[in-house]
């Protein structure tokens, strides 16, 4: 009888080469609890989404994400709205769709538990959302984050981690409130924001806790609105994200519901951090659209 196979999507330079590192020990993982690896490594997100797809149109027994939210946003737009699961084996430098899942932090032992869940045929289905043609998992963010994830994307000069240092601050230096119409659920109002925050689940950033309510099993996404803030504020508060404590600050307010549409001029959004659309944005939450293995069924 032959193995289940296991589509293994790789990103090479994931957490500055862990995921690269940790591919042989994953694949001697999968191997020994009687799973068939087959690797799909992308040179660029377009590419790792046409593997994906094409490993899922297969019939692969599932598709597992090795690097951090990058390759499981790539590895989601395939397996949403199937019936193959997917796997999440984190080595990024963000891993945030996996700490949000209980997936464990080290991608040898996630590896093991995936294909434990796979073999028993114990599958979780959890919510993902779709704007546009983009599917999303983790948050989607309009604002002041996704403009210092633009201009970090642009820049040439640092590389890695300091680049998002220098975009902060020169983001902060030219910070201003931006009209938003916000529309939930049908009920619209324009707003004057910092950033809005839409979270299927609560954390993005590497860790920081956006919207400490959001539950990604409940069919509803949480709507974090960040009014109009100094720049001193917001840099005071930011650390208050860790802990999910700056939703009680008079300035955020927190709503829930199922449809979520963004208008604004200017603006672009980013979701578990790729980049999804311009706006107008409309964010549509579907029910048990991904079957997910080794999460530790939290």
């Amino acid at each position: 009888m032959p193995l289940p196979q296991v589509a293994v999507l790789v990103n090479a330079v994931a957490g500055r080469g862990r995921a690269a590192r940790a591919l042989p020990a994953v694949t001697a993982a999968l191997t020994a609890v009687g799973v068939a690896p087959r690797l799909l490594t992308a040179v660029d997100r377009a590419d790792a989404e046409r593997q994906a797809a094409a490993a899922v149109a297969d019939g692969v027994a599932a598709l597992t994400a090795l690097g951090g939210d990058g390759a499981a946003h790539a590895a989601l737009q395939a397996v949403a709205g199937t019936g193959t699961p997917l796997g999440l084996l984190p080595a990024g430098t963000g891993n945030d769709l996996a700490l949000a899942l209980g997936v464990p932090r080290d991608p040898v032992r996630a590896a093991r538990e995936l294909a434990a869940d796979l073999l028993s045929g114990s599958v979780r289905r959890i919510d993902a959302t779709r704007t546009g043609d983009r599917w999303w998992a983790t948050v989607l963010c309009c604002g002041f984050d996704s403009a210092v994830t633009d201009r970090a994307n642009r820049l040439r000069w640092p590389r890695g981690p300091r680049r998002y240092d220098v975009a902060i601050l020169a983001e902060l230096a030219r910070l201003r409130p931006r009209p938003v119409t916000l529309t939930v659920d049908g009920v619209a109002g324009d707003r004057e924001v910092t950033l809005i925050a839409v979270g299927n689940t609560a954390w993005y950033g590497g860790g920081l806790r956006i919207a400490p309510g959001a539950d990604p099993t409940d069919g509803l996404l949480d709507v974090v609105v960040v009014g109009p803030v100094s720049r001193r504020e917001l840099v005071r508060t930011r650390p208050r994200l860790a802990a999910g404590t700056h939703v009680d600050h008079p300035s955020v307010t927190v709503l829930r519901g199922r449809e979520v549409c963004l208008d604004g001029s200017g603006l672009s959004t980013y979701a578990d951090g790729e980049p999804v659309s311009a706006l107008p944005a409309v964010s549509v939450c579907v029910p048990g659209a991904v079957g997910v293995v080794g999460t530790g069924r939290t």
